[in-house]
């Protein structure tokens, strides 16, 4: 079988070989100008790959972790629910600035594309500040407030100390990688998640369990092979950043503060931020709830959570590409091939997470007991896997549509659909369902369940009224 490709018969096998490496190495190509589905994959096989990566510092922390039995695990997933604000934050100004820098880089200018990027980084640097001092000054109540056991205050609270006091190095591998993936750089991304996964994978033993020269740090040692592997990271996407990747390059000029372009970012992320802050929060609320049933239970939650997170992940890649080709089109006055570029990956998307369902109803008890060998916390595992996947139908839409919408610069909209369906449905039906209905931590799982589905179909709807065409992401000259 031969496919065309810019104008030129070659065979199938080989070309997808060539893309592949290609998308790997760094592509040079005019995203708004080849054909849609090699875009979508040179975009997408190293987003997902990078996300790949990124979701890894989760498992393979929480596999270490595991280790150390159920509080241990509570612990990593009760820090984790604060970090969701911080992750709403970086995402959010993430979005802002892939959309921005998508749009420069179609609108051929890269000059203001290196500039944007600068803005970025010192944003992140001083989002980040709150999130330290709350950290380093008060880990234990902040444990407390979320229902932590006495092991986890008097023991774990060193982790959430780490984890929240170091998320500088978190804002701004979000931030650096929103820049490289909206100039179309999205293979630097990926082998910086490389680099930083594959120390925190080697140190992470060590630290945890004393292996070799370094002391037993115990949950401790988790956050700390994490911040440095993260740190390593940034270091890295800073010198490709001003060593200048395939379509974009920081110089010394762009170093000082662009106010005009700085609020700008800002304005256009207050949708963003909003929308996440809505999104994961609901998880804080979500796990207040489910803690209520004890360790065992935050536990499996937390642990189907990593895995959910690690199994999404090319689904992810798949939406952020999409993200990045609306924003690029709409600034190469070209709508309706953007609109065609999410058809496509969201039909790619349902695909792929309709089978990602169907491992989990095959293998969710070994892919939990991965992780642990407390047979209560397979089974809440086992089960929150099982139910929450009933919605990937659809949710693998809402992925795509949602971020079509970032990708053009219309944060807002995804922001009043967050709101709706995960703090006015999904988080007073799981109460309901838990504790009105006496459903206990099952009444969550499937209130979750009954709001993505919603959620997503909702989203679709709303995508194909083509409002989002007409968003404007505009600096002035």
């Amino acid at each position: 079988m031969e496919i065309e490709l810019t104008g030129n018969t070659v065979p199938k096998s080989t070309s997808i070989w060539k893309d592949l490496k290609s998308a790997i190495r760094g592509s040079e190509e005019d995203y708004t100008q080849i054909k849609i589905s090699r875009a979508i994959f040179l975009l997408a096989v190293p987003m997902i790959l990078e996300l790949i990566m990124e979701s890894l510092f989760a498992v393979v922390d929480i596999y270490f972790v595991g280790k150390l039995g159920p509080s241990a695990i509570a612990t990593v997933g009760l820090t984790e629910t604060y970090l969701f604000l911080l992750y709403s934050i970086a995402m959010g100004l993430s979005m802002a600035v892939t959309a921005i820098v998508a749009r420069r880089i179609g609108e051929k200018e890269k000059e203001k594309a290196g500039i944007t990027a600068v803005q970025a980084i010192f944003i992140a640097i001083v989002a980040s500040a709150p999130f330290a001092i709350a950290g380093i000054f008060y880990a234990k109540e902040l444990l407390v407030l979320m229902g932590a056991d006495q092991w986890s205050v008097e023991h774990g609270y060193r982790y959430t100390q780490w984890m929240l006091g170091g998320n500088a190095v978190i804002m701004l591998l979000f931030m650096i990688n929103a820049i490289f993936r909206g100039a179309g750089d999205a293979s630097i991304a990926m082998r910086v998640l490389w680099i930083a996964n594959i120390i925190n994978m080697v140190l992470d033993p060590m630290l945890i369990f004393g292996w070799g020269p370094f002391p037993e740090m115990g949950i401790e040692g988790a956050a700390i092979a994490t911040n440095i592997g993260r740190g390593v990271g940034v270091l890295v996407q800073l010198w490709f950043l001003f060593k200048g990747g395939k379509h974009i390059r920081v110089i010394a000029a762009h170093v000082k503060i662009n106010w005009e372009i700085l609020f700008k970012i800002i304005k256009t992320s207050l949708g963003g931020v909003g929308q996440m802050i809505i999104a994961m929060t609901s998880w804080i609320f979500i796990i207040r709830i489910i803690s209520e049933y004890g360790s065992e239970a935050v536990a499996g939650t937390t642990i189907a959570l990593r895995i959910m997170m690690f199994t999404m992940m090319p689904a992810w890649g798949l939406s952020n590409a999409a993200a990045t080709l609306v924003g690029q089109n709409l600034g190469a006055k070209q709508p309706d091939r953007a609109e065609k570029s999410v058809w496509i990956t969201g039909s790619w998307n349902m695909i792929f997470l309709i089978g990602v369902a169907v491992v989990y109803f095959i293998f969710s008890e070994s892919l939990v007991g991965i992780f642990t060998d407390d047979a209560r916390v397979i089974s809440i595992g086992n089960q929150w896997l099982r139910i929450v996947s009933y919605s990937y139908f659809v949710y693998g839409w809402w992925m795509v549509s949602s971020q079509a919408f970032n990708g053009a610069g219309d944060t807002v909209t995804p922001t009043k659909i967050n709101l709706v369906f995960f703090w006015l449905i999904e988080i007073p039906l799981s109460y309901i369902m838990a504790k009105t209905l006496g459903m206990g931590y099952l009444g969550v799982f499937w209130a979750i369940f009954i709001a993505e589905t919603a959620v997503g179909l909702f989203t679709l709807w709303l995508f194909t009224r083509g409002k989002w065409k007409n968003a404007k992401v505009c600096i002035k000259k």
